[in-house]
């Protein structure tokens, strides 16, 4: 063999992607199709025949991962030239798209311009075709930083860059091209150079002391010394022992091997991962996960979730337009940098929001829905000036074209029994609650209320009511009704008792019950939970059960007096109740209503 007629030189330069750079020079070729086997085994890979060197290359690319290039030597300018490119340089790569080029990229080069990227993509100009003659084969070894580097700037994704990228074997260029070089003697013909290899640095095997006593505290199971020398030996490491540390010689084809943790995986990867014992983690909680306030929180949700409504999360920002509707005439806090102009403050209530979703479901067709949120509306912008809520809304028809039963309007009882049994589900006794009609300007005066925990009004929890019809002709909602409640988280107490410890022992009767009604004629400005209240406290033991059926304004009864009808259920545990007993208890509900309340008897 000859020596090599066409130069090849590395530049030395800053940030250079190419360390080596081998080739072999092939004269009086005649490049044809490739036999079929080679076809075959080029169509198995995924790959397109093209001619027999090209195929070639890649042939020996899957086979020995050493990508290789073919040049066609004539059209090379005197000689190759692996340089950095400049900026604004251009070429056009074998995809036929034209590349602008930026500083410090790896080029494959010839005195007339660039020929190609080194590692990622050749040059139509240099590229070989059925009537090349003489041909070049390249077999480099790039810098993977630099292959990534270039390839995501100019957007390219070829096999070579795939590969070197990752790293490949520095030692195989001269392999690959010996390869190459025997196909296409064999297949296309011709007389083949000295293979010529340039560099600009000396190739260092990387060397790590690996600690044998290191695998187990890492791994958590132990090798024999004896093992870890054979899978070392197998993995191709060059092992050479002092006393308790092995100098390993990490082989050249493992470029992803740099430290000693990297060692202690091929290990594991090859003795077994399922060597390692399982260990459950020891389940042991010395405090709750949560909070009490934490767990409240995530009980009401379920709480209100399970009776239909549908969970929804907002921001804390508000429309300021919509905000002061509902913001009890207290001022509103405006944010300097707005993510929105329509968010421009922080919430006073969550109904400044929950209320336009509501209605962007409602405008979409969603006729009866249900909607909640739970977090912090904002009386201030000091800290601390906030305060967890829970707020429903609830718009439409009951039982809307349901063939079992007629439909209506929803009303404010059925939110006052929303927040009611989700109140006693949190552990709140039911006979304790206190209900007034106070509530703030946004609910509808007569048709709202609000819950106190106990009848000394310490802790508001909650308002309930239909949404005042300003507000819903303000936002132009389209709905037969509107109801919505407040449940005040920071105001429930922690209650002594759950609700399974509060439940009484249940007991039967063996002896017949007896029911009573009355009907007492009291001011307009009692409150019929004061009646049941002083009746109840008659006789416990006896009294089982007090219940309004009717409030009754209108003819026969006073312009500032209301009649309210109640139902008693009378019964002992002990023995049959006589005409005596009952008319005992009779006597004493009316007499005691009287005194307490101020009512008459209707007659």
């Amino acid at each position: 063999k000859e020596k090599q007629s066409l130069s090849v030189k590395i530049l030395n330069e800053k940030n250079q992607g190419c360390s080596f750079f081998g080739s072999c020079l092939i004269t009086s070729v005649k490049n044809t199709q490739s036999p079929e086997w080679l076809k075959e085994k080029i169509i198995s890979i995924g790959q397109k025949p093209i001619s027999a060197i090209v195929d070639i290359t890649n042939y020996v690319m899957f086979d020995l991962n050493r990508p290789l290039h073919a040049y066609d030597a004539d059209k090379i300018d005197k000689g190759i030239v692996v340089r950095n490119s400049k900026k604004g340089e251009t070429f056009k790569a074998l995809d036929n798209k034209d590349y602008k080029l930026e500083e410090d990229m790896c080029v494959i080069s010839d005195n007339t311009g660039v020929l190609g990227l080194g590692g990622i993509i050749g040059g139509e100009r240099s590229g070989t075709e059925l009537n090349t003659k003489n041909v070049l084969i390249e077999s480099a070894y790039f810098d993977p930083r630099s292959i990534r580097k270039t390839a995501k700037q100019l957007n390219i994704d070829t096999d070579a860059k795939f590969r070197f990228e990752r790293g490949i074997d520095p030692q195989s260029i001269e392999e690959g091209l010996n390869r190459a070089v025997e196909l296409i003697t064999e297949i296309c013909g011709g007389t083949a150079s000295n293979i010529d290899i340039q560099s600009i640095k000396e190739f260092k095997n990387t060397i790590i002391d690996f600690n044998t006593e290191s695998f187990k505290k890492i791994s958590g199971f132990d090798i024999p010394n004896k093992e870890i020398l054979e899978i070392l030996n197998s993995l191709g490491f060059i092992v050479e022992k002092k006393k308790n540390i092995l100098s390993l010689t990490v082989p050249s084809w493992r470029p992803d091997i740099n430290q000693e943790i990297d060692v202690i995986e091929e290990l594991v990867r090859i003795y077994g991962y399922d060597k390692i014992e399982t260990i459950e983690p020891k389940k042991v909680r010395n405090k709750p996960t949560l909070n009490k306030s934490q767990k409240l929180f995530h009980f009401l949700q379920r709480a209100i979730a399970s009776k239909g409504y549908l969970e929804a999360i907002t921001w804390s920002f508000s429309d300021s337009k919509v905000n002061e509707l509902f913001s009890k005439n207290k001022k509103q806090s405006k944010i300097v940098n707005p993510i929105s102009a329509d968010l421009n403050v922080l919430r006073n209530s969550i109904f400044s929001n929950l209320i336009i979703y509501l209605n962007r479901n409602l405008n979409r067709g969603f006729k009866d829905i249900a909607l909640f949120e739970i977090g912090p509306i904002f009386n201030g912008s000091k800290p601390g000036e906030q305060e967890t809520v829970l707020t429903g809304l609830k718009a439409g028809k009951i039982s809307r074209l349901s063939w079992l039963e007629k439909s209506r309007n929803v009303d404010i009882f059925d939110v006052k029994k929303d927040v009611i049994q989700t109140l006693v589900e949190a552990g709140y006794h039911k006979s304790k609650l206190y209900i007034d009609d106070q509530t703030p300007d946004y609910y509808h005066p007569g048709k709202s209320g609000r819950i106190f925990l106990n009848k000394g009004k310490e802790n508001l929890a909650a308002y309930f009511g239909e949404i005042h019809p300003n507000i819903i002709k303000k936002i132009d909602i389209k709905t037969e009704a509107l109801m919505g409640f407040e449940i005040f988280l920071d105001n429930l107490k922690e209650t002594k008792k759950t609700l399974k410890d509060q439940k009484p022992k249940y007991e039967t009767s063996d002896f017949q019950k007896s029911d009573r009604d009355f009907a007492f004629v009291v001011d307009k400005n009692i409150q019929a939970q004061e009646i049941l209240e002083v009746i109840k406290n008659i006789d416990k033991e006896l009294i089982k059960s007090v219940n309004i059926f009717d409030v009754y304004e209108g003819e026969n009864i006073p312009t500032d007096k209301k009649s309210v009808a109640i139902n008693l259920t009378i019964q002992s545990s002990s023995k049959t109740l006589n005409d005596d007993d009952l008319d005992r208890i009779n006597k004493l509900v009316i007499e005691t209503v009287e005194k307490k309340i101020g009512a008459k008897i209707r007659s």
